[in-house]
Parts: C-alpha cells; sequence; structure tokens
C-alpha cells in the first residue's frame, strides 16, 4: 500500500497571468487530519477546489492511494471518494432541509417517484451527526441562519463515503459547541481512516485538532510541522514570511453622543424587544449563539426586514426612522456587511471595479456613470485594504473569499456612513487582513462613526468592541464593558434564553 493516501507533485494553476499555484508539493496521510492555512490570496481554496474536481489544474501530478487521479468535475471526484465542503455555501434555499443533504442522491421508489419515508430517515441520521437532531427535515433551507446552512454542507458531506474529506472553513459561522461537535466527528472520522484536509483562518483550532499543519504562501508550500508543538506565532511568521506586526492597542475611546438608538424592537419570529444604543465614536459588539437574532436584528435596521415593533431613532431626532427599504436606509447614512457575501454582498460575475465602486451610486434620479471616477474609487478600495487582486477588471469571483469581503467593506469608504452595520465582517479572514479590517473599523470609530459588530468569535468582540451586548434567543442577556467582560459571563449569558426551551430552527 502507498505511504500516501494524496500526493501532489509540482501542481501549477494560473487565472489569465496571475499565478495562483507554484509547483506545490503536498501529501496526505490515511487516516491524518491535515490542517492548511495560508493569506487569503496564498491558493488555499484553488489548490482544495483542484483536489475536488472544480477547477482544471494547469501542470503537475496528483496521486490517490498510488493510483493517478484526474477529476474532471466534483461528480468524479465523489466517486473517486473525494468529497469536499466548500466555505462558499451552495444550499439550495427553495429545497427542504432533507433534499439539500441529498440532492445528488436522492432515494426513489419503484416507478422514480421520491420516497419521503427513506429520505427523511437519512436526513435525521446525518442532521443527528451534526448536532441537528430536533430540526425536521421539512423544513425550508431559506429559513435557516448561516451558521445552520454551514451545518446543513457538512452534514451533506459527511453523510457521503469518501477517503478525502476537504473543510473549508468548516467553523467560520458556528459556536463553541457546534464547533466541538464538528471535530468529535472529526477524530471518528480519522479512526475510521479517513483522510482529512482542514484549511482554517482560526490557528487556535489547529493544535487541538490536526495532526499535521501545512503553510502555503504565494502559492508555495513553505513548511510542515507537527500541529501540536507548533506555535500559532511561528505559523503567522510563516504566513507573513517575516515577524508578524504587533496587535493593534487597545483603544481609549470618548463616545459621544446616540447615534443610533433601538427602543423595544421586533422583527421575524426571533428578534423580541431590544433596547440599545451605540454613540459616535463607539463599536458595540453583538454576541450570541447561532440562532440568538443577531443577523435578524441587523437586517431589521437596515430595512432588508420588515419591523415588527419598536422604534429606531437617528442621531438627535425626536422622529423615528421607519426603514421602509434598504435605500432608505443608506440615504441616512448606514451601510451594511451581511454575514452570506456570495448571496447578500457580491455581484458574482462582475469586475472587482464595479464590487468597489457600487456604493457611490446615486440613490435616487437617473444613474449615469463616469469610468474614470469609478476606476478610481476602486483603486483606492484595493490600496487601502490591499486588496489582492490580478487587476481592477478581474471578476471577483475568482478572488479568495478573504479578498472578496475587503472589496464587500470597502465599497463603504466612498459614502457618508454615520452607521456601520458589520455582520461577520472577518468571516474566513486570516490573520494579518484581520488586523487590517479591524485597524479600519478603529478608524472609522475615531472619525465619529457608530457602529454595531455582530461576530461569533469571542476573541474578536474581546478585542475589537468597547462594549459587547449578548442576545439569547432575540432577546438583550447581558451588557458586559471592555473591563467586565470575560469568557464565563459571556457563555452564561448567551445560554440564558436557550437553557430552558428547543434550539429554533434558524
Amino acid at each position: 500500500m502507498p505511504a500516501d493516501r494524496l500526493h501532489v507533485s509540482a501542481l501549477r494553476k494560473s487565472f489569465g497571468a496571475n499565478v495562483v499555484l507554484r509547483e506545490l508539493d503536498f501529501a496526505l496521510a490515511p487516516g491524518e487530519i491535515h490542517a492548511l492555512v495560508g493569506s487569503n490570496g496564498a491558493g488555499k481554496s484553488t489548490f482544495s477546489k483542484i483536489l475536488a474536481g472544480l477547477l482544471p489544474r494547469a501542470a503537475g501530478g496528483l496521486k490517490l492511494d498510488g493510483r493517478d487521479y484526474r477529476p474532471v468535475d466534483r461528480r468524479a471526484a465523489h466517486a473517486a471518494g473525494v468529497v469536499m465542503v466548500l466555505q462558499e455555501l451552495s444550499v439550495l434555499p427553495t429545497l427542504s432541509v432533507a433534499e439539500n443533504l441529498f440532492l445528488g442522491d436522492l432515494p426513489a421508489r419503484f416507478g422514480g417517484l421520491l420516497d419521503i419515508r427513506r429520505l427523511h430517515e437519512r436526513a435525521r441520521a446525518a442532521l443527528d451527526r451534526v448536532g441537528l437532531g430536533t430540526l425536521d427535515p421539512d423544513t425550508p433551507a431559506s429559513a435557516l441562519g448561516v451558521g445552520h446552512q454551514q451545518l446543513i454542507e457538512i452534514a451533506a458531506g459527511l453523510a457521503q463515503e469518501c477517503r478525502v474529506l476537504i473543510l473549508d472553513e468548516p467553523t467560520a459561522a458556528l459556536t463553541g459547541a457546534e464547533t466541538e461537535t464538528l471535530f468529535a466527528l472529526l477524530r471518528d472520522l480519522r479512526a475510521r481512516d479517513v483522510s482529512i484536509l482542514y484549511i482554517s483562518h482560526r490557528l487556535d483550532e489547529i493544535a487541538g485538532l490536526a495532526d499535521r499543519v501545512s503553510v502555503l504562501r504565494d502559492g508555495r508550500l513553505v513548511a510542515t510541522r507537527p500541529a501540536r508543538t507548533t506555535s500559532h506565532q511561528e505559523l503567522v511568521e510563516l504566513m507573513a514570511g517575516a515577524a508578524a506586526a504587533a496587535i493593534t492597542a487597545a483603544r481609549a475611546p470618548t463616545p459621544g453622543e446616540p447615534v443610533l438608538r433601538l427602543r423595544d424592537i421586533s422583527a421575524g419570529h426571533v428578534v423580541r424587544s431590544v433596547s440599545l444604543e451605540v454613540r459616535s465614536g463607539e463599536i458595540v459588539g453583538l454576541g450570541g449563539l447561532v440562532g440568538a437574532g443577531r443577523t435578524e436584528l441587523l437586517r431589521a435596521i437596515f430595512g432588508a426586514d420588515p419591523l415588527d415593533g419598536g422604534s429606531i431613532l437617528l442621531d438627535a431626532d425626536a422622529a423615528p426612522f421607519h426603514p421602509t427599504s434598504t435605500r432608505a436606509a443608506v440615504q441616512r447614512g448606514l451601510a451594511f456587511i451581511p454575514e452570506d457575501r456570495k448571496h447578500h454582498g457580491l455581484f458574482g460575475p462582475l469586475s472587482v471595479v464595479v464590487n468597489a465602486s457600487i456604493a457611490r451610486l446615486p440613490t435616487r434620479g437617473l444613474v449615469v456613470i463616469d469610468r474614470g471616477d469609478e476606476a478610481a474609487a476602486a483603486d483606492r478600495v484595493i490600496a487601502a485594504l490591499q486588496v489582492r487582486c490580478a487587476g481592477p477588471e478581474q471578476p471577483i469571483v475568482e478572488l479568495s473569499g478573504g479578498n472578496q469581503q475587503k472589496v464587500v467593506i470597502g465599497r463603504w469608504l466612498g459614502r457618508e456612513v454615520r452607521v456601520w452595520l458589520l455582520d461577520e465582517p472577518t468571516r474566513g479572514v486570516d490573520v494579518s487582513a484581520r488586523r487590517g479590517i479591524h485597524a479600519l473599523l478603529r478608524e472609522r470609530a475615531e472619525a465619529g462613526a457608530a457602529l454595531l459588530v455582530a461576530s461569533s468569535d469571542y476573541d474578536e468582540l474581546a478585542a475589537l468592541c468597547d462594549r459587547v451586548i449578548v442576545l439569547s434567543r432575540g432577546v438583550v442577556a447581558g451588557e458586559f464593558t471592555a473591563a467586565t467582560l470575560n469568557p464565563a459571563a459571556f457563555t452564561t449569558a448567551a445560554f440564558r434564553e436557550f437553557a430552558t426551551a428547543p434550539f429554533p430552527n434558524n
């Protein structure tokens, strides 16, 4: 038997003149969890998509259990036993959870009719493996939040027989408890000789999960080390090519007058009587479990979803602001960074230029686009956030997830924004880029803006925010300053309303 489950030699891939993978060599052992890390644009997603049959290689060799492996598409990769769970969600919102789980392998009865009973049995078993055993398989996928959709993607991948499982940022939208459930599943798969390629920006996960860790930089494999004995700082230095810059010192904020005031806000079937305020120059965090109502609250403030009750006050206005549309919110100086950038933040087929400058367009009247102004705006975003791309005209779908996120955030720099609403602003972003985004958000606060930031990452909330408000089942369950915030109190508040009721479907 060959020593390697998967062996890669001299792999190359380019997008036009942009070389993404350069003579890449890699080995994955049988029954191994192998972590893959690197800065945004290092080539991780391109590499994994070639393995999964989603992209063709330009040159190089692939062997699976000692035999040539040349997947022409995703179906061919699955047939060979290579399964990938993508970072970008591919859940079909109009189908049920069960149908999404087994879309390529729906059980049929005699005559070709769908076997609903068997489908539900298989779906319940798959859901139970990822801690969603109470979720109705008939639930429309559109009713689920991003965290639960991520778990559905993972459940679908785990439901297939595979020799190699590739996971791209699987915990980006998961809570701590959900992450531990996933890790237990991966350890079980490792014990059953499944090889796992685990791509993550969360370096703290790697030592406790992976056997080895490899670092990509500029399309090359620069190091492979034992995961347990390689420090966080060493990985950062390998990714950056030099010692990483020191973490930005904590701010000493001097908040001004309230810019955003919420009074007894209710929205959808989650958010219930939420009251809070954010002052000029202040960064306020929103924490809580998946399903706590963070996303729903931000969408309601921005006019993406209707308000069912309560009022929103902006600046010193005595009259409430009723966000009848997202256009109305933009006109009042609100900006929104959505959690699901693929479906709600990007114009996929269009260029970096269009995606970076689109927020500058007038919200009323006839729009005549000044191409020179558009290009200049895009150049400023690319420079300010160090977006790695082949050029402004490159389709944004060809960028890494982290660079896409930089563009989604940077497009708002061309407007006068008083209130920033950010939902998981650094999801899928590497350590260096995360620091850059945090620095940008601090600059916005120091310039007088008010920022409301929802994140499932406790460390991000603790490092970035002046205050943190914790939601639990749609109500405010705790509020902390930088001095009073600690993991135990945060977790207690997050679970407060969930302790006595079933976990909601979204």
